[in-house]
């Protein structure tokens, strides 16, 4: 059997015994799995986060669905596994270890997610996704996010967000919000579901280019109009109805992403969905809402792990790191690298 190690049991948003109890009995909190002397059972069904560490590099005959998420020392490895820099084994684990405390909840939900989008059709997971995330909104950890990151007041933007260009047979859709960085909100969200709806009606059916304005594709959702829905389940159910990603999925061969500077939260769930995704050499990919007490809501539990797998999708995450566009590239999250 392989050497299990309970990390922690005090969780990083809350110290009730509830909280406490619930560490205890794996429904909550990292478990790290030493996968040196063999593979383990089955994991259980709870919202613990249940990683295997293979610290020589000899990536061993592991049964995957064991785990959530799988760290090897070899570089380069093949999937499903992550490599730990050389000489930073222990500071990856520390890392994802850390992240996985400080909010608990919102890493379990996103493991339980991304262990049943696979199973599932592109519409359910885009389904599920949205009740995680509609019921996080109600969590603790992202109520104590929201109250150390208050939203900004800001005067009303009616500038249009999304410019869509017909010429040439083909159609071309720019986020079109620069100076926020191409920031989503919900006026930008309802303006791309717009124009891809436009694209897949089009009676022509011809190729379709998504990019962004501006030194960034998207540096993901508009944090000032995080949790400020009036009703979640109205939110829920606009979201579904409006969501970009699904219809960048239905739009099949005829999407192109084309990806530069940040791609951050929508920034990359989004055009993940498009059967094509070229990205310049200096993109940057980013899911940093479990950080926020979250899980990613614009569709990336079910377009990411449909690209690279659902191991480092919720390493992606959980941990909330960076990758650039080599790694991108080598994973199959995008397609080509393009000056």
């Amino acid at each position: 059997m392989p050497s299990e190690r309970r990390v922690s049991q005090t969780p990083g948003v809350q110290a009730s015994k509830l909280a406490g109890d619930l560490f205890e009995l794996g429904g909550a909190g990292p478990l790290i799995v030493d996968l040196a002397q063999g593979v383990g059972g089955a994991a259980a069904p709870g919202g613990q986060v249940r990683i295997g560490v293979d610290l020589a590099g000899e990536l061993p005959a592991t049964d995957a669905d064991s785990f959530d998420i799988l760290f090897t020392a070899r570089r380069d490895p093949p999937a499903p596994w992550v490599c730990m820099a050389s000489g930073e084994v222990d500071a990856t684990i520390a890392d994802v270890h850390a992240a996985i405390e400080r909010q608990p909840v919102a890493a379990a939900v996103a493991a339980q997610v991304m262990r049943m989008t696979l199973k599932l059709g592109f519409d359910d997971a885009l389904a599920l996704e949205s009740l995680g995330y509609s019921m996080l909104l109600a969590s603790e950890g992202f109520r104590a996010w929201r109250a150390a990151n208050p939203p900004r007041a800001r005067a009303a933007d009616d500038a249009a967000r999304v410019a869509v260009d017909v010429a040439a047979g083909a159609i071309e859709i720019r986020l079109a919000r620069p100076a926020r960085r191409n920031a989503f909100d919900a006026a930008m969200r309802d303006a791309l579901a717009e124009a891809l709806t436009f694209a897949l009606d089009h009676p022509d059916a011809p190729p379709v280019v998504v990019s962004g304005e501006g030194p960034a594709f998207s540096a993901g959702g508009d944090l000032d109009e995080f949790g400020q829905a009036a009703d979640v389940g109205w939110a829920h159910l606009v979201r579904t109805l409006r969501s970009p990603a699904r219809l960048a999925q239905a739009l099949g061969g005829r999407l192109t992403a084309r990806l530069h500077g940040a791609c951050v939260g929508a920034g990359i769930e989004v055009p993940a969905a498009a059967a094509r995704v070229t990205a310049r050499p200096d993109a940057v990919f980013r899911l940093p809402e479990v950080s926020m007490g979250l899980i990613p809501g614009a569709g990336g539990t079910a377009t990411i792990p449909r690209r690279i797998g659902r191991h480092r999708a919720a390493w992606m995450a959980v941990s909330g790191a960076a990758i650039d566009a080599t790694t991108a590239l080598a994973w199959g999250l995008i397609d080509e690298i393009r000056p």
